[in-house]
């Protein structure tokens, strides 16, 4: 994600030129530091320092490295009195012992006199260092043996040079280590997998965010580190090698090796360096302006490879169009790696995927699977300008990277592929993240992070889909081509370098590119303002100020409207799921929470969006002639909810009944949202939330409708879980006949829109699931007719997943699929067959596929945590899965990092949707089992927040819901 561009600094060996090494080197640091401006612990901020006044002082103070001695540094941040300017590599992999031995020699530069260089190191055995100085470059003299010191607690090594290292000078380190391959996913780690004849074959891959490039070579390895590196790779002929450069050249070594040599890169941070030695076949195509892409994957998936092609050269073609700046590497490679712990991940120039992120097989990938693989690729690309061209400072503010390629998602795909309708689903995108962020337990997008513990867990809803949301949201109010404008002026100001929250406001607020100014410094893009709303946001409101109060604390606001004739009184209050205004920790909850909020609304008087900025608690609106009701929150573009008192939501739900169209079809769905989460605040009743969804049997809008169906079977399950019968039983008569009249019209065929095709898998899932006759009937009909053709029946993709799961109820049809799971070649089928199978109500077959899932052999480890999620929500499994994570704690913890992504899956997937007393109660118990034993999530608290609210809306809302269900059906 970092690009920094090498500055040439040439020092010379004269007593004279010694005299001006200062003058040079503080014009390197200041343009260093102008441009990678420092948080507060930033390189600049700390070079008033030496570490070695602070160790002089109190050596008491500093840790013990592993040998007994003293260690020189105490932080968990490395010190910046030595900064790396290029890195040498040198890796052989053994694919066969599973373990590399490799050399680097890093370029230093020396700010203040220091006796030591402290970098970071993790796992990997250190053989020798030593360092040279320019002079003993110059003359090939040999390198002084460096004492290395270890302090595993923070993942850190010291290096004691026997005469002090002289400020403004550089210096040649050279280090010899060698290491396991990782048996995980992080750092440079093995994957295997099976080939069309059963053979089983090894890879060696690296993944390195955030930091976990320590694991693969000593280094320092932090965003803001950055440096050049030229990397060599020996393999054996039958491999391949890859990285993030294109190979210069091949050399051949004794023995049959082969070292592969790579261009040297741009400037960028450790974690965005890539190697894999692999054996797998690709295929290529070029862009519009040269560059070179290409897509990898194992060879028996090499036939799955080729729309990921036809989407990546469409997608980079498009974010250099819109972005205004070109790619600026030759190539750029996309590789399906068989075991990956996320979706993917962006390295300059190398960009590693999950296969499922990736693969696209037309017999068994569905419309979801397809919208799924081109949203990632555009996620990734994104990257290539929010990311790496400029970068966050440090990973607090990790959502300018990950917040913004999620918002390109948006914009890339409404272009690029305009009948994937992305547009009308992003605001599931919102919805998500309000789950969380309503709980307070939620965090700011911008929040202090420190471990890497604390700094994997940063990667959440909140750094992604809230920072998309907020962008979407000022987007729509500075107008889209002011925003664009902004982030062109933000990406070109501030390419090859880093950046911070504010500069991105000021970007927005002064997107007046070099070329837009005259000689007299006026700027042309202000002349020409383009929307009356940011004329009235320079005059009215500080852009900082203004998102400080989205970016810099937690939560959403609610919107609260009460209209009395032509006066809408607005009142504004911190939302909060679980917590209603009757609770006592309600007012501390709020204090101090306060949004500038640019509302939007419509009325039934006329088709304009009217705009406002809601600074205060309070406000009031006149409203220019009298109107039936008022809407707020236009298309959900805003990251706000909205109650509506008095009459509101009855005059909005008589709308709805009488005419909903007159109400676009976000705002339809808008207020489905709304009015579920209000239930959940205490602010609306649930009968008149399920009232506000009996339009839907005349509802146009595919999303529309699957919003309010989805609500509907959260509460259906929620009650299944429960075994609360006869609620449960009356709900699904509900559905079944309420939704019968689109349940029946449902074809079992791919054909009709992205949203059609949504709307089949969806509603007949939920028809099987609830046992419908008719549904269950074809479903079994198909799998029957699948099973007799050995497999090579080719079952609409649509409905595949529906058909496994129904065949999966019987024992021969689950081992069947077990079958059939180990033999494909197809991730998106694997991972139907294996939802399939977790359905089973016969909890031994559940209990061997986590069995499997643990050997990771026939169930791949990586697909453990969505597996333990999946049984987890089968009212047959939820017991079994929870039991298996409170007994396997510490087996679980080999396999995966503590604050990964798959750990918080499995953490929160088997516990969050729980809903009883006793279930809070042994939940909350082993979480203070796990702090004492110093594995401690901040997601535990989340988990809390999430079970109390669901006992709470049990309490509250069951009679209710049970009461409303007699009446209705």
């Amino acid at each position: 994600m970092f690009i920094f561009r090498k500055i040439d600094l040439v020092f010379h060996s004269s007593v004279m030129a010694n005299s001006c090494r200062k003058l040079v080197f503080n014009i390197y640091i200041g343009f260093y530091c102008s441009a990678v401006i420092m948080p507060q612990k930033g390189i600049c901020s700390q070079f008033t320092s030496s570490p070695i006044d602070e160790f002089n002082k109190d050596p008491e103070a500093f840790p013990v490295a592993t040998n007994g001695e003293i260690f020189p540094w105490h932080e968990l941040r490395l010190p910046t009195v030595v900064i790396p300017l290029h890195y040498d590599l040198l890796i052989h992999p053994n694919l066969t012992s599973l373990d590399f031995v490799a050399s680097e020699k890093i370029e230093v530069l020396v700010r203040d006199d220091t006796q030591f260089i402290v970098l970071h190191s993790k796992d990997l055995e250190i053989i020798n260092a030593s360092l040279q100085s320019e002079e003993d470059v110059r003359y090939r003299k040999p390198g002084e043996r460096l004492t290395v010191l270890s302090y595993p607690a923070h993942q850190q090594i010291a290096l004691l040079v026997p005469e002090k290292l002289r400020a403004d000078l550089r210096y040649s380190v050279a280090i010899d280590f060698q290491a396991k391959l990782a048996d995980g996913f992080e750092g440079f780690y093995k994957s295997t997998y099976r080939t069309l004849g059963g053979e089983t074959r090894t890879i060696a891959v690296t993944d390195f965010e955030p930091t976990e490039a320590r694991m693969a070579f000593p280094c320092f390895d932090e965003p803001l580190f950055k440096a050049n590196f030229s990397i060599k790779i020996r393999r054996e002929s039958r491999h391949i090698a890859l990285s993030n450069m294109p190979k210069v050249k091949t050399i051949e070594l004794e023995g049959g090796l082969l070292e592969d040599h790579f261009e040297t890169t741009v400037k960028m941070s450790t974690y965005l360096v890539a190697y894999i030695v692999c054996d797998f076949t690709s295929v290529s195509g070029t862009t519009s302006s040269g560059v070179k892409v290409s897509i990898y994957a194992s060879p028996d998936k090499w036939s799955q490879t080729h729309y990921a092609l036809e989407a990546s050269l469409k997608l980079l073609d498009f974010y250099e169009n819109y972005f205004d700046i070109h790619y600026p590497l030759p190539k750029l490679d996309l590789i399906a790696i068989p075991d990956f712990a996320s979706g993917a991940m962006e390295n300059w120039g190398l960009i590693t995927y999950r296969e499922t992120s990736l693969l696209f097989d037309p017999k068994t990938s569905s419309t979801s699977d397809k919208l799924w693989v081109t949203k990632v690729i555009a996620h990734e690309l994104a990257h290539q300008w929010f990311g790496n061209l400029v970068t966050m400072e440090w990973w607090n503010d990790i959502w300018l990277n990950e917040g913004f390629a999620t918002y390109m998602e948006l914009i890339s795909l409404n272009i690029t592929y305009p009948e994937l309708q992305f547009d009308e689903n992003f605001s599931n995108t919102c919805f998500e993240v309000i789950k969380r962020d309503s709980l307070n337990s939620s965090h700011p997008i911008s929040n202090q992070a420190k471990t890497p513990t604390q700094i994997q867990e940063m990667f959440d809803a909140v750094s992604y889909n809230k920072g998309a949301c907020i962008l979407n949201m000022l987007k729509d109010f500075l107008s889209e081509e002011t925003f664009r404008k902004g982030i062109i002026h933000y990406l070109k100001k501030f390419s090859y370098r880093n950046a911070k929250n504010d500069d991105l406001w000021h970007s927005l607020s002064n997107n007046c590119l070099e070329s837009d100014s005259t000689s007299s410094g006026f700027c042309y893009s202000d002349s020409k303002k383009t929307s009356n709303t940011l004329a009235f946001l320079r005059e009215n409101v500080e852009l900082k100020e203004m998102m400080a109060t989205w970016t810099l604390q937690k939560g959403i606001p609610l919107v609260v409207v009460k209209r009395e004739g032509r006066s809408l009184r607005l009142e504004q209050e911190r939302f909060l799921s679980g917590v209603s205004k009757e609770d006592p920790e309600w007012g501390t909850l709020q204090e101090r929470y306060l949004w500038h909020i640019p509302v939007t609304y419509s009325t039934s008087s006329s088709n304009e969006i009217h705009r406002h900025i809601l600074k205060l608690k309070t406000d009031t609106l006149d409203l220019s002639e009298k109107t039936n009701w008022v809407k707020f929150n236009v298309d959900s573009n805003g990251y706000y909810i909205v109650h509506y008192e008095g009459q509101g939501w009855d005059e909005l739900i008589t709308l709805l009944n009488q005419n909903h169209t007159l109400l676009r079809p976000k705002d339809r769905i808008g207020l489905i949202h709304d009015a579920f989460q209000l239930v959940s605040a205490g602010r609306l009743t649930l009968d008149k939330a399920l009232d506000l969804t009996r339009y839907l049997q005349h509802e146009t809008s595919i999303p529309a409708l699957l919003k309010g169906l989805e609500y509907l079977e959260l509460f259906y399950r929620m009650v299944e879980r429960r075994n609360i019968s006869d609620v449960t039983e009356n709900l699904k008569h509900y559905l079944l006949q309420y939704f019968k009249p689109v349940i029946d019209t449902q074809s079992w065929v791919d054909e009709g829109s992205v949203w059609d095709r949504m709307l089949r898998s969806t509603v007949l899932k939920l028809a099987c699931y609830l046992n419908h006759a008719p549904c269950i009937q074809k479903a079994t009909e198909l799998f029957s007719q699948w099973m007799e053709s050995s497999g090579k029946l080719n079952i609409p993709t649509d409905v595949l997943k529906i058909v496994y799961s129904v065949g999966a109820q019987t024992t021969s049809g689950w081992n069947y699929l077990l079958e059939q799971y180990e033999l494909s070649l197809s991730g998106a089928e694997k991972n139907k067959i294996l939802y399939a199978l977790s359905t089973s109500r016969q909890q031994e077959k559940l209990m061997k596929l986590i069995e499997l899932g643990m050997e990771g052999k026939v169930i791949k480890t990586q697909d453990l945590a969505a597996l333990l999620f999946a049984i987890a929500r089968n009212p047959k499994g939820q017991q079994l899965a929870w039991n298996f994570v409170k007994e396997n704690w510490t087996h679980l913890l080999k396999k995966f990092e503590l604050g990964s992504f798959p750990m918080r899956t499995i953490v929160s997937g088997t516990t969050s949707h729980f809903s009883s007393k006793d279930e809070l109660r042994e939940v909350k118990l082993f979480f203070e089992y796990l702090k004492a034993q110093g594995s401690h999530l901040d997601i535990f608290q989340t988990i809390l927040e999430a079970i109390s609210k669901n006992i709470k809306w049990l309490e509250k809302n069951l009679p209710t819901l049970r009461k409303w269900l007699l009446i209705s059906i």
